[in-house]
């Protein structure tokens, strides 16, 4: 693995290692890890939504919409 440096102002440090403390990771390293795989997730909801929004709006009744969905899920 990889490693980078990051400078943290003395605030964000504390949080960063009460959140390690408290939240059950193993050091403040995970702390950060886990804080960007959230946002990384956050990021393509947020282009879904986006997108789902561009789209338009369906003629499909949210019965067939919902049945399409579970469709592709099944799949």
């Amino acid at each position: 693995m990889d490693h980078v440096t990051v400078s943290l102002p003395e605030p964000l440090k504390t949080w960063c290692e009460t959140q390690a403390s408290a939240g059950g990771y193993a050091d403040v390293g995970a702390t950060v890890r886990d804080l960007i795989q959230r946002d990384h997730a956050r990021a393509g909801l947020q282009r879904a939504i986006d997108e789902g929004l561009a789209s338009g709006v369906s003629d499909k009744s949210l019965d067939e919409i919902m049945a399409e969905a579970r469709a592709l899920n099944a799949a």
